[in-house]
This record gives C-alpha cells, structure tokens and sequence, in this order.
C-alpha cells in the first residue's frame, strides 16, 4: 500500500540522515526512513540525500537492490523523488567522477568545476549561495534578497534538456542548483543546512501532491 502523505528518507549508507530527519520534525513534516526495495515502492514521496562519490553512492544502491525499485516507483508510478546533493547528482545519467551508470531518471552528466585560473577559489565549493531563478518550479518560484541555500560539493550537474533547470548559482562559473522534470526533483545544496530557506523548500515538496 503507498504511503501517501509521508516523507521516505531513503538511509542507503552514505550520508547521515539525523539532520535531515530533524530538519522534517522542525517543520512538522511526517517523515520515515526507508532502507528496502518494498518501502521505496510503498513510498508517497522519496528524498534521496547524500555525500561522497558517485560511484560509492550508486554501489550503496545497487547492494541494497534500490535501483530497480527506485526507477519503478518514479518512472512507473511516478512517485516524486527529491535528490540532495550527492542524490541529485545520482539522477542522471553519468558523472566524471566515476565510472558507473546512475539512476537515469533524468538527462543529465556530471562535470568535476572547472574554475578560471585567477579566481583564487578552490575545490570543493562551500559556503552559502545565492540562486538564480531560471524558471518557477515546484520547490523554488521567486527569490527574495535574502534567498541564500548551503553548498559543498565538487561536482554539478549539466542538463541534457536545460527546461529542467530550475535555478543555478555562481562559483566562478555557472552552475545547476536545481532541477525539476515532472515528478524528478534535485538540488545541489542542503536545505537541512539552509535554515528557513531549507525549511520552505522542504514543506513545499511535501506538499507535493501524491
């Protein structure tokens, strides 16, 4: 029976999901975590966080027999996912930081920054940033003066289809901050870490309808 109405935080080993799920209780937000391929297929609405590399991230899934069962939920039964960070990245396609296929519940690769020599910034990007809204979306559709998100991450997505592209953000070069295609959502910060920014865009995805 699908669990409309809750949040399933999807606990595959790689990243520590304490946070996130207090981030759900600190905004009222029913949430379960999730580790088997039942419970993803049950699942109302799933968040796929994490940290690490690519290829970590995907074996992770792929021992715990998620892959399938993530694919069908979303693509069959269209259940909305959101990625965080690592998770988003875990969306598409490929990534430059590994060598194994991802989910590929969106067209999308992975590139490692490429930053201008005279920057002075470094690898890996982190610190709060400000999103530049490309197109309204489910999670993100106008952005204030103070509108900031947290980031730390080595790698950004490129779109194969730039219409899912929500928002990017700036370090040194342009990048994806968040993508929506129907029911596939991804952002490359941590709204657990962006205070009530983080906060508003949480309650917006549960929002979304079941």
């Amino acid at each position: 029976m699908r669990k409309d109405g809750l949040v399933s935080v999807i606990d595959y080993g790689v990243a520590n999901i304490g946070s996130l799920m207090n981030m759900h209780r600190k905004c009222g937000i029913p949430a379960e975590r999730v580790s088997t391929p039942e419970e993803v297929r049950s699942a109302g609405k799933l968040v796929l966080p994490g940290v690490g590399s690519f290829d970590n991230g995907m074996s992770h899934l792929m021992e715990r027999g998620l892959v399938d069962a993530l694919r069908s939920a979303v693509l069959t039964r269209g259940t909305p996912i959101l990625g965080i960070c690592l998770g988003m990245q875990l969306l598409g396609r490929a990534s430059e930081e590994g060598k194994r296929e991802g989910l590929s519940l969106v067209d999308a690769e992975c590139e490692r920054f490429q930053l201008p020599e005279n920057s002075g910034l470094k690898v890996p990007h982190q610190g709060w940033g400000r999103p530049n809204l490309k197109r309204p979306g489910v999670l993100l559709d106008k952005v204030g003066p103070k509108t900031r998100f947290y980031f730390s991450h080595s790698y950004h997505m490129v779109c194969g289809d730039e219409s899912n592209v929500v928002a990017s953000a700036a370090y040194g070069v342009e990048f994806t901050a968040m993508i929506q295609a129907e029911n596939v959502m991804g952002v490359q910060f941590h709204p657990e870490k962006s205070h009530r920014y983080g906060m508003e865009l949480l309650r917006r995805f549960a929002g979304v309808a079941d």
